[in-house]
Formats: C-alpha cells, structure tokens, sequence
C-alpha cells in the first residue's frame, strides 16, 4: 500500500497546476450549463455562456452560488448525473434552515477518500497506524470521509462514531490507537477525561485531525500538552465533499487546499470583488472533478487568507490560513465584529479551560454579552473576593481584545454542558436571525 503523498500533484508547479484546473474547469462548466437548468438559468441571467469561459482566469465572470440556492433546489434540482449513477448521499444538519443534500457518484466517493487519505498522510499516518474516527457516521460526512481516507491508507480503523466516552478510551488503550480523528471541542473532552481518571500513560496517540468546527492556537496548545500528540486542522463542508478539501502538513502553516480537484477564491464579502492573496475575505470554492454535485464559486461563509507559497514541506498547493471567523456567525454587537474565537483567545491565554458560552441579549435596544466560563477544581476554591478578582480581570482582558465591554460569570468546574459533536459555543436571545 503505497503512502498517501502524491507527488505528481502535490508538489506540481504553479503552471501545471493552472493548466490541469484550466482544463478541468472548462469541462465542468460546459457540463453543468448542459445537463443542469438551474445552473444554465443562473449563467444566462448573468450574461455568461461556456464558450466565455477558457480556464481560470475566466472564473471571476461566473455568477455565486450561495447555501440559499442549494435550499431552494432541494433535494436535486442540482444534480448532475442521474440518480441511478449515485451510490451515496449525505446532508447539512438542516439547523439554520432547509437541508441541503449533496449526491456522490462511486468515482465522487474515490476522489473524496484520495483527499482525505492525504491529510492521514500529512499528518504522519500510514499502514502501521490505528486510526479512531470519533466524527458522527451516518449523513454528517466527518465520520464517512475520514473512515474511508483511512482504509484508503491502509491502516486500521475503528469506527467509533461520535459519544459513549468510556468506550472510546476503552478502544483507544486496549486497541493503541495512534490516530485520533473527531471535533476540536470531542478532543479537549476526551483529553481532560483522560487526565481526570490516570490514563495519559496508558494512550499511544501520536497525531490528531481536527475540524468541523472554529478552534485556536491556544486550543490546539492544550489538546496537544494533554494528550501529547501534534494536533492537525482539516478543513471541509458537505456541500464540496466534506472534510480533507484542505489539511494541514507538519509545518501546520495553513491547510493545503486539493487544487487538483477544487479552485480557491478570496472575495470581498459584501462587493463579491476577487481579493488578491494575501488579503481576508471570504472562502469561495468551485468543485472541478465532482460528477454528481459540482458547485461554481460556491461561497462558504468562512473567512480566510490564501498563501500561494512553496511550502516547506514540498506541497505546492495553496495554503489557507484556519478560518477566522465567519461572514454568517460574526456577532456584531454595538456597531463591533465580535468572533468567538477572540474570546476563546483571551479565556486560554488567561489559564481557563476550553468550555465556555457565549450569551447574547438584547434589552432596550441596547445589546449586553455575558461570557459564561468554567474555572478550574483550583480556581473553585478560591475565596468570593478572588473569584470577583478574577471576573474583574477577564472583562478588562476581553475589553482590550473586543473594544467593548463583556459581562463575565465564573461557573463551577464542569457546569457548562460537554459537546460530542460541534459545540454550542453561542447562545445569541436577541432574536435577529431565524431558524
């Protein structure tokens, strides 16, 4: 079984690359203006035609796709390929609004466990290793993609699903998984368990990938002193495929991006303009070897940097930076940007744990954010005044970070609810969004 580092790709010149996307590009927009009538309606009404259309440099004339599209074509209104020629399906979780379900053909499935058989390899997994997938199965695509990256890889896997803690530390000493796969905030639990009840010597991790959800450097720190691994960001969303479109090699200085099968864009969030590299904006993907459900300049709402740099590692492809933030989740709060993860920085950099919520009010047209955190057992035992002390301190700290003032509550040790899937991190009463 060979190591998942493809060379021929990976570490292809900017000018072959360019030329495989160009081609590829071009394919798939002739097809989908062919075989898709809502793609063709949309070009239409932008005044674009496929003959327009000769490779990348021609990608800024196409029109976005947005969640909103794919809402209202549910469930196949954008399917490309027959039902007959899909073998799979999975789906959002439909908690913002309408589900949306992506199709997958068997060459999509292939394709997509390729990607994430890469980020395995980045991350130092082969053959030998014993990779535990703690992502949710079934239509969430965590737990999908990164089992069949792993078997693609050849090492063994435990499909662990997400939740039932005792069980999956019993697997993880009694098996030596090495590899362990599942959300940020999954991890942060499992390694304060782990150290709760004396295991740490008893684990034989190395490497963890991490996704599906916003987390720090000052996370990332943690979860790897605790459980003494190097702790790896893979990025995806269900609509492109699902995680391994980007992942992080062992310099962890941006997620390479699959350019061989996805084309990166950074735009301007309220114009749609192209920003150069270097600059934030938002993400924008176009899926240029998907058969069933190829998106064109799909937007995903996260905000990020491209690097277009060599890396150090070899790979060639384009980096992106871990989102900072999203254009749908930034709280705006009196006139202010607020991303939780700002707040998540000055919590850890001040010693708390990674368990915290984020309340949003609204009362007399006046907006408040109360900062709910767990202390820790020492921090519990502190006298009022000290607690008080402490309060006092971290609105201060999150005031020079925000610009405006937050109400702090130090809670007890473990009140705030754990997460076995993505963390409800925001808890916002003020009644400005639906669904």
């Amino acid at each position: 079984m060979q190591h998942y580092f493809a060379p021929e790709v990976e570490t292809a010149s900017r000018e072959e690359l360019t030329k495989l996307q160009d081609q590829r590009l071009v394919e798939t927009v002739r097809r989908v203006y062919r075989d898709v009538p809502y793609y063709r309606k949309k070009m239409d009404a932008a005044g674009v035609s496929p003959d327009d259309i000769h490779g990348t440099a021609d990608l800024h004339l196409l029109p976005f796709l947005s969640k909103e599209d794919l809402r209202s074509q549910y469930p196949d209104g954008l399917l490309a390929r027959p039902v007959s020629d899909c073998v799979r399906i999975h789906s959002t979780s439909g908690t913002t609004g309408r589900r949306v379900v992506a199709y997958y053909t068997q060459n999509d499935v292939d394709m997509w466990e390729e990607c994430c058989a890469r980020a395995l390899a980045a991350a130092g997994a082969t053959k030998e290793d014993v990779v535990q997938v703690c992502y949710g199965y079934g239509l969430f695509t965590g737990g999908a993609g990164l089992h069949g990256g792993s078997h693609k890889l050849g090492s063994l896997t435990l499909p662990m699903s997400s939740g039932n803690t005792d069980r999956q530390i019993q697997f993880m000493t009694d098996l030596g998984a090495t590899v362990l796969c599942c959300t940020p905030s999954y991890a942060a639990y499992l390694a304060e368990t782990i150290c709760e009840r004396g295991l740490r010597d008893q684990i034989r991790l190395k490497a963890g990938i991490f996704g599906a959800e916003a987390w720090t450097e000052e996370m990332r720190r943690e979860i790897e002193e605790k459980l003494g691994i190097r702790a790896y960001d893979i990025y995806g969303l269900t609509e492109i495929s699902g995680p391994g479109v980007a992942y992080e090699c062992s310099e962890q200085n941006g997620m390479h991006i699959n350019e061989d099968n996805f084309i990166a864009e950074i735009i301007d969030p309220v114009t749609g303009e192209v920003l150069p590299d270097g600059e934030k904006g938002e993400l924008v993907f176009t899926s240029i070897t998907k058969e069933a459900f190829p998106l064109i300049r799909y937007r995903t709402k996260d905000i990020c940097i491209l690097n277009r740099e060599k890396c150090a590692c070899g790979r060639t492809f384009v980096r992106m930076t871990k989102p900072l933030g999203r254009s749908d989740d930034m709280l705006i709060v009196k006139g202010v940007n607020v991303f939780p993860s700002q707040i998540e920085t000055v919590l850890l950099n001040n010693g708390y744990p990674a368990n915290y919520q984020i309340i949003v009010t609204r009362e007399k047209h006046t907006d408040n954010i109360e900062v709910q955190v767990e202390m820790t057992s020492e921090m519990f035992s502190d006298s009022l005044k000290e607690v008080t002390a402490r309060e006092k301190a971290l609105v201060a700290d999150l005031k020079a970070m925000l610009g405006i003032k937050c109400d702090v509550r130090l809670v007890a040790p473990k009140s705030i609810e754990r997460s076995e899937g993505k963390a409800k991190r925001v808890i916002d009463k003020r009644g400005l969004y639906k669904g």
